[in-house]
């Protein structure tokens, strides 16, 4: 083959130009990110259930769904949280590989066998289904310098002109609003009501028979009688669409002729369909919204759209509105990228100084460098084809393959420039007789260093998307260096080289010096290798005393999954006990807005009340700081959120603050460190298996290994229990199910569907007002209606106690479970943490709780399973090519024994610098 292009260089060049221009076609359309998406593709199912517990919640809606669920294809994992605004969400998640479109068709149409177990009100709310990544991708805020519109106002604009407009860009997972958009809010008076001898059945019931819409089609519409020249369509005011008309409504006529209308018993407004949230930007009230980016999305197209997109909207807002996006991940995406090719560029620079100290001539060295580019253009095709993206892993892989392509390329040299040296013979000849020579080693070192990496690309889980990646880089960009080595390069010796004359190679002043040195050296070594080859019987004592030393010291080696890295961002997770008021809430946010905004290093701080790691709530926060830029501060991401838990946990009573920094792979969960559940495997009921859990963080607590250990959960506060006496009730003549009726509008709300106002439909809710649901003789005060008609006060057969009750249920894989995070202590590696977790579950919690880790930490487990067994697959493999070549069992193994004194120096390095055995 090599004598074909040393007879036809022209050819030769076009290979090379084809390539080349095949990889920069590719360059533009290469999707840019930080890592490969390695995160499991998961579905989120999410349904309401208004005014119902926690544990209704999880009773009645999720249990009924997860049931349906096992069974799925590609079924990993499952996890669900129920909170008590009635809030369900369900992440289902699947093995990688498995199609995301294939899997959310599944999960719809399992789901949709079971609507009809859910109760009414989920159904009338709907049952939700998303498919983008649970990370953030940025955050937009939203704000109003005019006195008149506030943030809810704006929060209304941006359902009505943002929301849609974000949602389309391609890219775009999920458009996640932290503020609740306009609603029908009737706040009825109970006491107003009984005056007139109605109850709150009476308000919804009528709100419901005339707020319907009534399609009256179209009058003269065909068949028609001839003759019949025009058609009218016809239209019905059925359906409310403003306040008066919702005041207007009839709730009872009079036999006097006089009527009871809505506004004589309720106030009637445009409000909020929900009261839960709540945002803040650097302290001010602003609307916030969230972007999740689409799995397999192009994170920096898909920020630079929003953007753009953004920047249009920006011109058709009302007067005094305006925007910011004070996070946004994109950046450090790009900064993360343009490190690795600025690595890429230094390493093609000292790869050309070497070659050119030891070539010691420029056309000797331009040829293989020649090389390097072409073989890195056409890896970014075939990258490109395999669809494959540019990220940290496929450069990083890039990085370390430029040593390697100037291999085959400088050994072609090499012999060609001794044949023409020792035998006097012109390049060309020298290039003809030199490539049988070396043509075979070619082949055979390009063989052997792809198939080290090929057992990469069989690894199963995110790890083997990592691997894959990085391993197909390496192996397609060593292939290219192969074939150019047996094409290219003999076509440029033969026609760039110049004969070799008498002296052409003496050398003076610095690399007469070198070469002197060299051979010195390279005697030195010889002479110490001979004599070592005389004492083989020490020396084998010796290379299996190191051998023996690399294995123990490899085995209990710290391991993780990725190093925690700092991203530009500390997310702090605000909790106080359950039963506090939204006030309350806000106050505590307040205060560590305030530390947070007083680090020199924070750029910006966006606070919302009403959402957290754990579950939604008034008694409930995130907060998210991002960092100014690296030039700008010297204190890490990992600095401030030390200092932020340090002054908030125990600085700020009756509240659970503390802060971390997103994981290495935000699509991999929301902080570093581990995470996992415990389960209860028995009946110990989800009371007892938090005590078990606080059990465990007290424990934890007291651990050297461990750091920030929490329960990943809302903890019980006061509920209400409310006992019907059904047979003192129905002594009364009062249905149960209108008892029922009248409780959950009272106190939880009764949605009552939608009505069209300003082009969009809004929801209608009807609830007793806020003075009449503040204590429990107000529901004791509530009336029902018997079967004779006449109004019964609850108070007759109804009790009421106070209690506690979990605000947040948490299950996994159908168990009930509670969430644990932590991290590791400084120098403990992730894996010894984890480890030292379970060792405190195994010695000290009951023997009905199990446990299973998630996330980020699942994945860490199945890694370190497969990483020894690939390692090992991936030397049988080079040994079997190295027999086929050799045709001989001793030389491959001579060969192979190299491999742990390799090992020994990459351990030995980890240990010197306190690095532990992950992805890298």
């Amino acid at each position: 083959m090599s004598n074909f292009f040393i007879h036809r260089p022209i050819f030769a060049w076009v290979l090379a130009i084809l390539v080349s221009f095949a990889g920069i076609l590719a360059i533009p359309n290469l999707p840019v990110e930080q890592y490969p998406d390695v995160a499991p593709p998961a579905i989120t199912i999410s349904a309401s259930y208004p005014g119902a517990s926690a544990e209704e919640v999880s009773r009645s809606v999720i249990s009924v769904i997860e049931d349906e669920l096992n069974g799925a294809d590609g079924l990993l994992y499952y996890s669900s949280t129920a909170d008590a605004s009635g809030s369900a969400n369900i992440v289902v998640t699947f093995e990688p590989g498995t199609d995301h479109d294939l899997a959310q068709v599944d999960v719809q149409n399992r789901v949709s066998n079971i609507l009809s177990s859910l109760p009414q009100a989920v159904l009338n709310q709907g049952v939700r289904y998303s498919k983008g990544l649970t990370s953030f991708l940025m955050i937009v805020s939203m704000y109003s310098d005019n006195p008149d519109i506030d943030s809810n106002s704006v929060a209304d604009y941006i359902t009505r002109n943002v929301k849609n407009n974000i949602s389309r860009l391609d890219g775009v997972g999920n458009f996640q609003l932290f503020s609740a958009p306009r609603a029908m809010r009737i706040w009825v008076d109970p006491d107003k009501l009984t005056g007139y001898g109605l109850t709150m059945t009476d308000v919804t019931t009528a709100l419901r028979t005339q707020n319907i819409p009534i399609p009256a089609g179209v009058l003269g519409a065909p068949p028609a009688e001839t003759g019949l020249m025009t058609t009218a369509i016809t239209s019905v005011n059925g359906e409310f669409t403003n306040v008066e008309e919702f005041q207007n409504a009839v709730l009872r006529a009079n036999p006097d002729g006089s009527l009871v209308r809505v506004r004589d018993v309720a106030n009637v407004e445009i409000g909020s369909s929900s009261y839960s949230f709540s945002a803040k930007l650097d302290g001010r009230p602003v609307a916030t919204f969230a972007i999740n980016l689409a799995a397999g999305a192009n994170a920096l197209e898909t920020a630079a759209l929003v953007r753009a997109e953004m920047e249009t909207l920006s011109q058709y807002f009302p007067d005094g509105i305006s925007y910011a996006i004070p996070y946004d991940t994109a950046p450090y995406v790009k900064e993360s990228i343009v490190k690795v090719l600025q690595t890429l560029i230094e390493a093609v620079i000292l790869v050309f100084i070497v070659m050119f100290i030891f070539l010691q001539n420029v056309r000797y060295t331009v040829i293989p460098a020649l090389v390097v580019p072409i073989a890195l253009l056409g890896t970014l095709a075939v990258l490109w084809g395999l669809g494959f993206s540019v990220n940290t892993m496929t450069m990083f892989a890039m990085v370390l393959s430029i040593g390697i392509l100037v291999d085959d390329a400088i050994v072609v040299v090499e012999n060609v420039e001794r044949i023409m040296m020792e035998e006097r013979v012109p390049p060309l000849q020298a290039t003809i007789k030199a490539m049988p020579q070396i043509g075979g080693a070619i082949v055979g070192i390009t063989l052997v260093l792809v198939t080290v990496f090929l057992p990469l690309a069989f690894m199963s889980g995110s790890s083997g998307v990592i691997y894959r990646q990085f391993a197909v880089a390496m192996a397609v960009s060593i292939a290219f260096s192969g074939f150019f080595a047996l094409t290219f390069t003999p076509a440029l010796c033969a026609t760039f080289l110049k004969p070799v004359t008498v002296g052409s190679h003496d050398r003076r002043g610095f690399f007469g010096w070198f070469n002197r040195t060299f051979s010195r050296l390279t005697e030195g070594y010889t002479s110490s290798v001979a004599n070592l080859v005389k004492r083989g019987g020490r020396m084998m004592f010796i290379y299996l005393a190191l051998t023996i030393g690399a294995l123990y010291f490899f085995v209990r080696m710290p391991t993780s999954f990725m190093p925690e890295e700092d991203q530009g961002l500390v997310i702090t997770n605000v909790e106080l006990a359950s039963g506090v008021s939204a006030e309350r809430t806000e106050t505590v946010l307040d205060q560590a807005h305030a530390f947070l905004a007083s680090q020199d290093a924070v750029k910006h701080v966006v606070a919302i009340r009403g959402f957290s790691f754990n579950g939604n709530g008034i008694n409930a926060g995130l907060i998210f700081s991002p960092l100014k830029d690296f030039k700008d501060r010297t204190t890490s991401a990992q600095e401030i959120s030390g200092r932020a838990t340090g002054a908030l946990l125990f600085g700020v009573p009756d509240a659970t603050i503390f802060s971390v920094i997103p994981p290495a792979i935000p699509s991999l969960g929301n902080a570093a460190g581990f995470d996992m559940y415990l389960q209860d495997r028995g009946t110990l009921g989800v009371n007892e298996l938090r005590a078990q859990a606080e059990q465990l963080v007290a424990l934890a607590s007291q651990n050297p290994k461990l750091t920030s250990v929490r329960i990943g959960s809302l903890g019980a506060g006061p509920s209400l229990e409310i006992k019907v006496d059904r047979a003192k009730a129905m002594t009364y003549g009062v249905n149960f199910s209108e008892i029922g009726q009248v409780l959950s509008t009272a106190t939880g709300g009764a949605y009552l569907g939608k009505f069209p106002n300003m082009g969009r439909m809004q929801d209608i809710w009807v609830q007793a007002d806020n003075p009449y649901r503040r204590s429990p003789d107000d529901i004791l005060r509530l009336k029902v209606r018997n079967m004779g008609g006449d109004l019964v006060e609850l108070s007759n057969f109804v009790e009421v106690r106070w209690s506690l009750a979990q605000s947040l249920v948490q299950r996994y894989n159908s168990y009930f479970a509670v969430k644990i995070g932590g991290a590791a202590a400084p120098g403990v590696a992730n894996g010894e943490a984890m480890a030292e977790m379970e060792r405190l579950i195994r010695e000290n919690l009951s023997a009905d709780v199990g446990f299973e880790w998630t996330g980020l930490s699942y994945q860490e487990i199945q890694a370190g399973n497969q990483g020894p067994i690939l390692m090992i697959l991936s030397l049988f493999v080079v040994f079997l090519v190295l027999a086929a070549l050799y045709e001989s069992w001793s030389i491959p193994l001579s060969a192979v024994l190299i491999v742990p004194l390799g090992l020994l120096g990459s351990v030995g390095f980890a240990y010197l610098f306190d690095l532990s055995n992950d992805i890298y």
